[in-house]
């Protein structure tokens, strides 16, 4: 029971405080893993779909037939795996506006140079460095 509701704080608790890691960038990538592990797919499978934590369903659709109402703002997450490395999904989790400086999807572990960010939000990354490595776990599962 203690577990399950340790699961649910995190998972509900939001924004989390900046104890980050600096990721190399190396080109279009971070080719290393941010917590020096391998993250978990099935965990950034539930991040990716969970529509409190990731929010990753809101512009993308992607294969979670579970999940209705996906969003279509964004390339598909099917075949991300297929069509680009663990380090160019990394980089693209970690601060995609390195890539696209008119992309709307947030910098989900950067706390710098960011316009309009909630009070809630400031100085915080939206995912722990172990959360990006579970994102990035799943989608390089994800090929075509």
């Amino acid at each position: 029971m203690r577990a399950v509701l340790v699961l649910v704080l995190v998972l509900v608790a939001g924004p989390v405080a900046a104890q980050q890691v600096t990721p190399q960038i190396v080109d279009d990538s971070i080719p290393r893993s941010l917590t020096g592990q391998p993250g978990d797919a099935a965990r950034g499978r539930a991040i990716v779909a969970n529509r409190s934590v990731g929010l990753c369903l809101l512009c993308h659709s992607g294969p979670i037939a579970e999940e209705r109402f996906q969003g279509d703002l964004a390339p598909s997450l099917a075949g991300a795996g297929s069509r680009w490395s663990e380090g160019q999904l990394r980089l693209r989790i970690v601060d995609g506006s390195r890539l696209n400086a008119d992309t709307i999807m947030p910098a989900y572990y950067r706390t710098e140079g960011l316009h309009r960010v909630a009070r809630s939000f400031d100085g915080k990354t939206i995912l722990t460095a172990a959360q990006v490595e579970d994102v990035v776990a799943y989608l390089v599962t994800l090929k075509d």
